[in-house]
């Protein structure tokens, strides 16, 4: 069996923005993630079925190391400092953080358990690995030929997209985020070539860092809950969690990468604490869970209410779209904001069959629970459901309606 990973670049950009802070800020932090599969009454087998290559494809990551010419790479990054690539040199993933097996109802378990600094850089890695060995299984030449069909529909839609976008509007912008859910890293390499040759006004680049240096487009991304989630265990007050990873994100990029994750403790805990200092600080927000549109309406309108030009700001949304959906929002907010768009499973595992809908999050930092309360009740998760009732206290948020 080969390496389905075979470059530690072969994942988001995210996941070295965040390392960097957390190795200069807060080194020390424990922290333990855990695997869930939201559709598993959907998968075409068992997933456990592939806990044996799971374990091998797992050894084989933990031997790879940065290759010189992918520390050039990171060192090319503007926001990326000299000291992290140093350590990257010398970074290698640790086994014994990483368990695969069964649980006591025989569903796939997979714990990351141990310092941050590693931890943090498995999820991406285990998510594209239990996807491609999941798939492998149930490949086809019809499968992959459904694939391209799908595909070049798309591409003809954004061409046609292209065609009705007005020259005086703020641009149609698509990057790739879906690395995490691909089906395979050859599918997503083809697709992400396929879009930058045929739209490359429209797609704008990828979340994956590989794919962004071997065919020279932009690699995207900023932060992801965790990075937020870690300051409900770190010290300061939980109410001021927020406050505190906005804070100290500030202090490491002083202004590159201003795009702010807002659904931690959902849309209206997070507006309570983006007040003037943050709304000028940061270049935008980013959508990931609830009603977008009403995301956006209530950006909008907390912008306006500190004066502030909403047309100065990127709202960038990336929950469960498509082309079609994506499109849609750009129509609605174009007046307003700046708008891009990140699609993830739509692009890299549209083949006909059901995508596995697999996360593996943060659920205990510094050997205290914590928790993300979306504006997706699905999304809500914790391993404490005591932490998370007063999560919810703290923040003033209802309970969802059963």
């Amino acid at each position: 069996m080969q390496p389905i990973i075979r470059s530690l670049l072969d994942t988001d950009l995210y996941k070295f923005t965040m390392l960097q802070v957390v190795l200069h800020k807060f080194p020390q932090t424990h922290s333990v993630y855990h695997f869930r599969c939201r559709n598993l009454e959907q998968t075409e087998y068992p997933l456990a079925d592939i806990l044996p290559e799971l374990q091998q494809q797992l050894d084989y990551l933990c031997e790879l190391k940065f290759k010189e010419d992918e520390l050039t790479y990171l060192r090319s990054l503007r926001f990326i400092k000299s000291d992290f690539v140093d350590y990257l040199e010398l970074f290698q993933l640790k086994r014994r953080f990483i368990k695969a097996g069964i649980d006591s109802e025989g569903r796939l378990d997979i714990w990351v358990e141990g310092p941050m600094v590693q931890a943090m850089m498995f999820e991406i890695f285990v998510l594209a690995i239990v996807n491609e060995l999941y798939f492998s299984k149930i490949r086809s030449d019809a499968v992959l030929a459904e694939g391209e069909r799908r595909l070049k529909a798309k591409i003809a839609l954004m061409q046609d997209y292209q065609r009705q976008q007005d020259p005086e509007d703020p641009p149609f912008l698509v990057s790739d985020f879906g690395t995490r859910r691909r089906y395979s890293f050859e599918w997503q390499k083809h697709v992400v070539q396929e879009f930058h040759k045929a739209v490359p006004d429209i797609f704008r680049g990828t979340s994956n860092v590989l794919l962004a240096k071997e065919l020279n487009i932009i690699p995207i991304g900023t932060m992801a809950h965790e990075f937020l989630q870690a300051f409900q265990a770190l010290d300061v007050r939980l109410r001021d969690f927020q406050k505190s990873a906005l804070e100290t994100w500030v202090q490491e990029y002083r202004g590159d990468l201003g795009i702010a994750l807002t659904d931690v403790v959902g849309m209206d805990a997070f507006l309570r604490d983006f007040d003037l200092y943050f709304a000028k600080l940061f270049d935008g927000l980013r959508h990931d869970s609830g009603d977008p549109y009403e995301w956006g309406d209530k950006a909008y309108e907390h912008y306006k209410k500190l004066k502030i030009d909403s047309k100065t700001k990127m709202l960038t949304f990336s929950d469960g779209l498509n082309v079609e959906k994506a499109w849609k929002l750009h129509q609605y907010f174009k007046d307003r904001f700046q708008v891009s768009f990140g699609i993830g499973t739509n692009l890299t595992n549209d083949m006909g069959q059901t995508p596995l809908n697999i996360v593996l999050k943060l659920v205990e930092c510094n050997r205290q629970s914590v928790a993300k309360i979306s504006d997706s009740p699905g999304k809500t998760m914790t391993d404490n459901d005591t932490f998370l009732a007063y999560l919810r206290q703290v923040f003033d948020i209802q309970e969802p309606d059963e």
